[in-house]
């Protein structure tokens, strides 16, 4: 069963900075006529603030879906997966904005 946090703890932290890759993933108010937006971003354009803040510099692609979800109601998932000896994935639930 997964467990919930309501900040980033000490572990997470750790986790993240171990992960060489990591998917961002958007999806726009309506769904009849736009899609979920899910990409993979990687090297080293991740940085965590603090326990509840995280940014990343995102480099648009075609149709630059990310920052027109995040204008159109803010919603962003960030997840990190790991498969090595201990497996994890590590979703980060939040609001995002582009700017």
């Amino acid at each position: 069963m997964a467990e919930t946090f309501s900040e980033l703890n000490e572990k997470h932290i750790n986790f993240i900075k171990a992960q060489k890759i990591f998917f961002v993933a958007t999806a726009p108010s309506n769904l009849k006529d736009e899609f979920v937006n899910l990409s993979p971003k990687g090297y080293d354009v991740l940085e965590i603030l603090d326990n509840k803040t995280v940014v990343y510099a995102d480099y648009p692609g075609s149709g630059n879906e990310t920052a027109t979800h995040l204008q159109q109601n803010g919603r962003l998932t960030i997840m990190f997966a790991s498969f090595d000896k201990t497996p994890m994935i590590l979703r980060l639930y939040g609001h995002g904005e582009a700017a």
